[in-house]
């Protein structure tokens, strides 16, 4: 067979099972949105977290959910801590060692300037098990485009901490944009000289604060020149990788990541906000049909069994150029958290750009 036909056959055999797991769905990591506060102002936040901004649930009712989760779900799920900047919240360690304590898998995503030495061991001591780190160029850029003197800095003596205590699965994420798409060369032979267990180049998304900056978002040219940069790293053996985000084609799929395009969002994926809103991904932008209900209304388990009908049918159903194309049973609509559902149309498709 050749790589078309190996992919596509891979492509339908996926495409079958996306409909059991529609039925059938499977949790398998919980974010926790503890703060939207944030010692950072990144242009392109997704969630527009800011200092000023709210910590998540009281300690006792993050507890409360975990308990409920393990008896209904079991301890093998991940649960993500994620904010904001997750050490910001007041009972960090607290939480974290009480999902240790009940057995959960549990990892998080940071911009690491607060990640000393100190931090680094008693995450350790936690049985933190993973952390994706967020650099975005190198110094000038990433301090500017953070709105922290020092970001770059403080961000690089975090990730060399983490990697000290030789505990953890170290992934660094770059967000790229049309600009800070010049630095890679230099970003790479950066980090391949790390521990680091992998990079993430994942494109900035017209969501949150990014929408507000149409000139940074990457061009076509951007689209097909980053996933040669990855997929040329991939061939030399080297952990760099596409994020999750969308269907690539035939020429790119299982070629810059390790494997096939699928949306978790509600079928493994499951997400708690800041008020106890219950959502999927938390990169989805809340709205009356993506929010799903309340904890403090409806137990967790049952709105993941009851609800979460949005994110169990393809997105492609409900725009007429979606349901039309031919690749619309593998695509299904595309990432969700960049799906308009104002207008039901995605806003960003690789048809065209990359196939």
């Amino acid at each position: 067979m050749t790589k078309k036909e190996i992919k596509t056959k891979n492509l339908d055999t996926l495409a079958a099972y996306h409909e059991g797991l529609c039925r059938q769905p499977r949790l398998r990591q919980l974010f926790l949105e503890l703060t939207l506060k944030c010692n950072e102002h990144c242009f392109h936040c997704g969630s527009g977290c800011a200092a000023d901004l709210p910590h998540g649930l009281p300690l006792e009712d993050y507890k409360k959910l975990l308990r409920e989760v393990k008896e209904e779900f079991g301890n093998r799920l991940l649960i993500a801590v994620t904010g904001g900047e997750p050490l910001l919240y007041p009972d960090f360690f607290p939480l974290v060692e009480y999902i240790h304590e009940l057995g959960f898998p549990w990892g998080m995503t940071s911009n690491a300037t607060l990640i000393t030495k100190d931090v680094a061991r008693h995450l350790k001591e936690a049985g933190m098990y993973s952390i994706s780190l967020s650099i975005d160029g190198l110094e000038e850029t990433h301090d500017r485009y953070r709105g922290l003197k020092g970001a770059y800095r403080k961000g690089m003596e975090g990730m060399q901490n983490l990697i000290d205590e030789d505990e953890f699965v170290v992934m660094v994420t770059t967000v790229v944009n049309h600009e800070n798409i010049k630095e890679l060369d230099e970003l790479y032979r950066i980090f391949d000289a790390t521990d680091i267990n992998e990079w993430r180049l994942t494109g900035i998304e017209p969501i949150g604060r990014a929408e507000q900056v149409p000139q940074m978002h990457l061009t076509p040219e951007d689209n097909r020149w980053l996933m040669e940069f990855i997929r040329d790293k991939r061939q030399q053996g080297r952990p760099v990788e596409y994020s999750c985000c969308h269907f690539l084609g035939l020429e790119y799929e299982a070629e810059v990541r390790d494997w096939y395009f699928l949306c978790n969002a509600g079928v493994y994926v499951a997400g708690v906000l800041t008020n106890g809103d219950v959502t999927a991904c938390l990169d989805i932008p809340h709205h009356p049909r993506t929010i799903q209900g309340n904890i403090y209304e409806t137990p967790f388990a049952e709105i993941w069994r009851d609800r979460f009908e949005i994110y169990r049918r393809p997105l492609s159903e409900l725009n007429e150029t979606c349901r039309s194309c031919p690749e619309a049973k593998w695509c299904r609509g595309g990432s969700t958290h960049s799906w308009d559902f104002e207008h039901d149309r995605q806003k960003i498709c690789m048809k065209g750009v990359l196939f």
